[in-house]
């Protein structure tokens, strides 16, 4: 139908220009006629003159192209003066769609950045992530020599690079300071397509034990600690009181944001790591992969691939391989993480916004089209065509939405701003308002000036010349007012869903807040502490003895409670496995097929410190020492998983790597390890505490390397850190604070993300709730004035104020009463896309639903008794003389 209807227009079109062409030449032709020539003649000449039929057809075409633009000119013209006559209207609808366009394209600008755009490295379609699948992990760490195994076998991936979190001191010149760093192989930056800035990348001799010590810094270090010297290569730094050769800069353009990886400052080949263990294909050390995909090769055949190497691996190293596997996910997927869905639905909320912003200019234009109805119909009355009024009200709504776009890119700057800096989004620093965002700026506001144009002048076109030039036109004034209350009605509706939405994202965060994660975590701070490279290489006695002085230390600052060092596990922020078996039992034949538990090796202080409540037995205490029996305190989970329907103090457990048997001493509270709204999905919950002391004395030199370090007190925070880096510099000057954190922060982290959906739907359902009540104030005040007269008329017969108020009330009531039924059932069919985002909360939450309802009602009962209020004023013979 489409394709003949333009058929037809193109028809009609060339019979029009037909009959132009012959009536020119007709004219023409007599005047030729008229100076002698004969007919024949005349009419040969004039076709001449016109250059042939086709000349003609195009002089006619191009004077119809002449027109349209001139008429458009005027139009806009036109529209600028309107608006300029009303600067009310105008700013009241210019704010209105700034705001509406002005979310939406904060939003898309987020989505652009995050999930639409390109990663920033060679052919990234192609980059993916490697993990290893295991016991109680879908997606866990890899043992070096698994992963040097992947890199020969393999017949898929073009090149497969390694890497591991390493920060490092770097000494030497004035103060010791920690950098961020990673351990990196030598296929890492080749296999992104990393271009470095100055000198080379790390080469295959470079990445092996035994190797001289090479390392990569960042432009940034290279700037500020180098002034960017252009002879940076061969330049020896001290980095853990070892020397170290520059052999490259890494370009600040480079980001890469996955699971143990972060920007760093320094990376250095992880061939050259030589820590016991290792190399031991049981350990995996928190070491990851990714790699580049071969061409032409799918993400299925890469699957199979792995499959099959694992199982080869599995087979010739059954003790350590065996239930041992690999996953491989797109790199992109791995970025984005979780944060995909999330943003989905905000775009789905910022847009319900955008369509309220479009109802409330909508209904402003209705209003305002009483005003102007007499001006299209005089129009029409002299002769302008139906289309012709309809361009001229939708050129006007689009010069508004084009306005409001305009003061939109103002709101999308600060909304983004507010985004970035409330939750830290993947891809951050590529959220920036490009040429894509401009576009979907402009596209959106076209689009919104074409939507929210359309009805009034659809409304207005329709108008007959007789009903708008009669005095009163009640019809025409009763339809036009229920189209408004519809518009209302929607809007209400879609606040409500904002609003019941929001409801149900605090109440599930409250819902959070008041989770008790099985610590105390008020007045607790932690920093990591990195003492001098050089205690790493004394004897184990000496390494006691020293980490026994920094705690004396730090215990010994002012407002001080208590204090205590960790390794390995830490609530919320990292994970370390312990795999052991009961006493009783066979040893397992291989490693995968043992009892595993998170691990955590401390002090004795910690308990105390972090307010982990006794439940059983006794804890750690300096009595266990390296002497005494090796004992462990483990968790309520832990006694739940092993010893079930039995007291498990007294019983034992063979602790793998340490070939030492530990009685277990004390039963705590289980701690929430993964996070207060995801440690119940984790499949390993079971927890054991040790003492670090009483570690084996080979792995003496690895406590050495750093700790982390929590502190109770009832200082600030920031003199409590300063007070120990005081205290720590007083044993020696090398000594490195860093990563200074409450563990109330460290709380608000883990939430970070379900405190940003939370927040911004917050926002969007504040801006609906005003609109809607800024909407229903005005189209009941537009009635109020409307129906001065006959409020008059009926006041004069004795109806009381209370029966105008109760009417106008009643009018406004049965708006707002529909807008809240329709949001209702839009809220029952639409909020199960939260589900994933709520805790300890329904979708269909009774509670939030009842309170929101009654919420959005009273609100807009209160917009409709102002104007209310104003009605029941009428003087009659006031109103009367008026009209």
């Amino acid at each position: 139908m489409y394709w003949l209807r333009r058929l037809f227009r193109k028809a009609q079109t060339e019979h029009q220009l037909d009959s132009e062409l012959r009536f020119h030449l007709e004219q023409r032709a007599a005047e030729f006629a008229a100076s002698g020539l004969a007919p024949e003649e005349a009419r040969r000449r004039a076709r001449i003159e016109f250059g042939g039929v086709e000349g003609v057809k195009e002089e006619c075409r191009e004077s119809r192209r002449i027109h349209l633009v001139e008429t458009f000119l005027q139009d806009l013209h036109y529209g600028l003066r309107v608006l300029r006559r009303s600067p009310g209207f105008t700013t009241v609808a210019l704010l209105t769609l700034a705001l509406g366009i002005g979310a939406n394209t904060a939003i898309f600008s987020v989505v652009n950045g995050v999930l639409l755009n390109r990663l920033p490295f060679r052919d990234p379609e192609r980059l993916v992530i490697l993990h290893e699948s295991k016991v109680n992990f879908d997606e866990g760490s890899i043992s070096y020599p698994n992963f040097l195994d992947w890199q020969k076998e393999n017949t898929v991936f073009s090149a497969i690079g390694a890497y591991r979190f390493n920060s490092m001191a770097l000494s030497g010149k004035g103060e010791a300071e920690l950098l961020r760093g990673q351990m990196v192989s030598a296929d890492f930056f080749p296999v992104l397509g990393v271009t470095l800035v100055a000198g080379r990348n790390f080469t295959a001799d470079d990445d092996r034990l035994g190797a001289a010590p090479v390392v990569l810094i960042s432009e940034r270090l290279w700037k500020n600690r180098f002034n960017a010297s252009p002879f940076i290569a061969g330049t020896q730094v001290t980095l853990d009181a070892t020397g170290y050769t520059i052999v490259g800069v890494i370009p600040d353009s480079f980001h890469l944001a996955i699971v143990n990886f972060h920007d760093g400052d320094i990376y250095t080949p992880i061939g050259q790591w030589n820590v016991p263990g290792f190399r031991e294909r049981k350990n995996a050390f928190g070491l990851r992969a990714f790699a580049r995909l071969k061409p032409g090769i799918s993400l299925e055949q890469a699957h199979a691939e792995m499959d099959r190497i694992s199982a080869n691996l599995a087979r010739a190293y059954p003790e350590s391989d065996t239930g041992i596997g690999a996953k491989v996910v797109p790199l992109k997927q791995q970025m984005i993480g979780s944060i995909q869905p999330v943003l989905l639905i905000l775009l789905a909320a910022v847009g319900l916004v955008l369509l309220i912003a479009c109802v409330n200019v909508a209904n402003l234009l209705l209003a305002r089209s009483a005003v102007r109805a007499r001006e299209f119909t005089i129009r029409t009355a002299l002769g302008a065509g139906r289309g012709r009024v309809i361009r001229q009200l939708l050129t006007e709504s689009v010069l508004l939405s084009l306005g409001g776009g305009l003061l939109g890119l103002s709101v999308a700057g600060l909304v983004t701003r507010l985004a970035v800096r409330v939750q830290n989004l993947p891809r951050a620093q590529e959220i920036r308002t490009d040429a894509h965002v401009l576009l979907f700026s402009l596209a959106v506001s076209l689009l919104v000036g074409v939507l929210f144009g359309l009805a009034p002048a659809l409304r207005l076109s329709r108008t007959g010349a007789h009903n708008q030039l009669k005095e009163g036109g009640r019809g025409t004034i009763a339809a036009r007012h229920r189209t408004q209350s519809v518009f209302v009605a929607i809007e209400m509706t879609l606040a409500l869903v904002l609003l019941i939405s929001a409801g149900l994202l605090l109440r599930s965060l409250t819902r959070l807040w008041n989770v008790d994660p099985g610590f105390d975590s008020r007045n607790v701070a932690g920093f990591d502490l990195t003492p001098p490279p050089s205690l790493q290489s004394q004897q184990p006695e000496a390494i006691r003895a020293a980490l026994r002085e920094m705690e004396d230390r730090l215990a010994r600052i002012p407002g001080v409670e208590a204090v205590a060092m960790g390794w390995q596990s830490f609530p919320l922020s990292g994970d370390s496995e312990q795999q052991f078996w009961l006493d009783g039992q066979p040893r397992p034949a291989n490693q995968n097929d043992m009892n595993w538990a998170l691990w955590y090796e401390i002090t004795p202080g910690y308990f105390k410190t972090m307010g982990i409540k006794l439940k059983r037995g006794r804890l750690l205490g300096p009595e266990d020492n390296h002497q005494s029996q090796l004992v462990t305190v483990i968790d309520e989970s832990f006694a739940l998983r092993f010893f079930p329907n039995q007291d498990p103090l007294g019983h034992r457990i063979h602790v793998e790597n340490t070939e030492r048997i530990a009685e277990i001493v004390g039963v705590v509270g289980h701690v929430k390890q993964w996070g207060l709204d995801s440690d119940e999905k984790q499949s390993l919950q079971a927890q054991m505490y040790t003492l670090a002391v009483q570690s084996a004395d080979r792995t003496f030199p690895r406590l050495a390397g750093g700790m982390g370090v929590v502190l109770r007190s009832q200082l600030p925070p920031s003199s409590l850190f300063n007070a120990a880096r005081r205290s720590l510099a007083e044993i020696n000057s090398q000594y490195v604070v860093s990563g200074e954190e409450t563990i109330e922060q460290l709380l608000a982290e883990s939430l970070a993300t379900r405190r940003f959906s939370m927040l911004l739907f917050g926002v969007f359902a504040a801006l609906a709730l005003v609109l809607a009540g800024i909407g229903i104030y005005g189209v009941v005040s537009y009635v109020v004035s409307q129906r001065t007269q006959e409020i008059g008329i009926r006041m004069a017969l004795g109806a009381s104020r209370g029966n105008v108020l109760g009417m106008v009330l009643g009018q406004g009531a049965r708006m707002a009463l529909l807008g809240v039924l329709g949001g209702l059932i839009a809220s029952l069919a639409l909020t199960r896309l939260l589900a994933g985002q709520l805790y300890g909360v329904t979708p269909r939450d009774p509670v939030t639903f009842v309170a929101v309802s009654l919420l959005l009602t009273g609100i807009a009962l209160l917009a409709c008794y102002l104007p209310a209020r104003r009605a029941a004023r009428v003087d009659p013979m006031h109103a009367l003389r008026c009209e």
